[in-house]
């Protein structure tokens, strides 16, 4: 059985994105390019992975790259020269080499797994992906002898008139068999640049009569490269159009599917609406039977079943089944609601976790806080979380009564069944069962106490 391991080009700058940021780095719905291409990998028989990345790479990457071996290529030589850079980690472990540039994010493991087996079953020495598109840019043409075979790939700015009126280009993925490409790459000869490109073993294996096979992708977008902003707006959308229709066929309903921005990593359940301008972002996951938006921004923040979230921002929280949040509330992180909450409109919620059942109308500030179960709080109430040099918590018991424009000031604790008063500024804890009001708050006297 035939060993394989794989090797990413991620070493690019990207002058024309016009970035500090390296080109890999840049995110296409919610994931950086090099964590898709790695992800397409992942769902192939490849034991070794190799990531050829500039100096910069490791400095800004962060935590989801774990499980790749890296090499970095400090003269920015070409991309022939990024991959002889990978030689020392993968001589002699495989038999074959699948070697990928970065910046095709949508590239899949379908098409990966297709072209793989293609460069098996016909023995080729060397395949790669080609495809035609309407709009060639930049990207490598693919030439052709009179029986129709790969002769070679030229880069656009070498191109002569002829080849850049072709519309077959090299999409950016190889297959090589081991013990031809690492002498093959050796013997390699710069461009008129002073560059190496990969792109210059196709016209090598071609003239040297190994074979050279040719293999499409599945889909049409995954051929497209990012060089620039354009490109990688380009992208961007196709992995947004691939993202609703992929939630689609799972049971989601979009109502107007163009203005519902969803990123890949987002989960959604069986039977939930998103309305039009929703925003979800990041490791999301809703589930069944929600409605979500209009206009609603949900990033990484789980929420349960049965939910119904209008016009709000969600950001790093968590929220139980048959919650309702909104209009125009702002749960931050560390917001958690537990089942049959309900949030109203103009509500912030930070650091705080809410009972079941409780309901916090309108107009309120909960941070810092631990709120029962059943508590119903007032317009206007407010955890005065913030002493100037540190926070400080409230908790807040089963079944209280918030009154409106009520102020806790923490740290204080209010027992469960407490009542405060309308206005109420409260200072000191109160005991359960008890009514406090005033500024400061107290308790009603009792008739011994007039």
């Amino acid at each position: 059985m035939s060993t394989w391991a794989s090797v990413i080009l991620a070493a690019g700058k990207g002058a024309r994105m016009k970035s500090r940021t390296p080109k890999a780095l840049h995110r296409v719905a919610g994931r950086d390019m090099f964590s898709w291409v790695k992800n397409a990998v992942s769902n192939t028989p490849v034991a070794n992975t190799v990531a050829v990345v500039g100096p910069e790479f490791l400095a800004r990457a962060d935590g989801s790259h774990n499980g790749t071996s890296y090499v970095v290529q400090r003269d920015r030589l070409g991309t022939g020269h990024a991959l002889l850079q990978a030689e020392p980690l993968l001589a002699g472990r495989a038999d074959h080499v699948l070697v990928l540039n970065a910046d095709m994010p949508l590239i899949s493991g379908e098409t990966l797994n297709r072209m793989m087996a293609r460069h098996l079953e016909a023995e080729a020495t060397l395949t790669l992906l080609s495809c035609e598109v309407q709009e060639p840019g930049s990207m490598g043409r693919v030439l052709r002898g009179d029986r129709r075979e790969i002769t070679g790939v030229v880069e656009w700015r070498d191109a002569a008139p002829e080849a850049l009126s072709s519309n077959e280009v090299c999409c950016g993925a190889y297959c090589f068999r081991a013990d031809w490409l690492w002498p093959a790459l050796r013997g390699l000869q710069p461009a008129p640049n002073g560059e190496y490109y990969v792109t210059a073993l196709v016209d090598r294996a071609s003239r040297d009569g190994w074979h050279v096979e040719g293999v499409a992708p599945v889909n049409p977008w995954e051929a497209l490269g990012v060089n620039n902003r354009a490109d990688l707006a380009r992208v961007t959308a196709a992995a947004f159009e691939m993202t609703r229709q992929r939630l689609m066929d799972d049971g989601v309903t979009l109502v107007d599917p163009p203005s519902a921005f969803v990123d890949a990593n987002v989960r959604v359940g069986m039977d939930t609406i998103l309305q039009p301008g929703v925003i979800i972002r990041g490791n999301t996951s809703i589930g069944e039977d929600c409605d979500i938006g209009p206009n609603s921004v949900i990033e990484d923040s789980s929420i349960g079943d049965g939910c119904r979230i209008q016009g709000s921002v969600i950001e790093g929280s968590s929220i139980a089944d048959r919650v309702q949040v909104g209009p125009y509330c702002h749960l931050r992180p560390g917001a958690r609601l537990a089942e049959d909450v309900r949030i109203g409109n103009y509500v912030e919620v930070k650091e705080t976790t809410v009972g079941r059942g409780t309901r916090v109308g309108h107009f309120s500030y909960l941070g810092d806080a631990d709120i029962g179960a059943e508590v119903n709080i007032g317009a206007g109430a407010v955890t005065c979380n913030y002493d100037g040099s540190r926070k400080n918590r409230t908790v807040i018991g089963d079944g209280a009564f918030i009154g409106s424009d009520s102020m806790l000031v923490a740290p204080v604790t209010i027992g469960p069944q407490a009542v405060t008063g309308a206005g109420s500024v409260v200072t000191k804890d109160v005991p359960g069962d008890t009514l406090v009001f005033g500024v400061p708050a107290r308790e009603k006297p009792g008739p011994e106490d007039r």
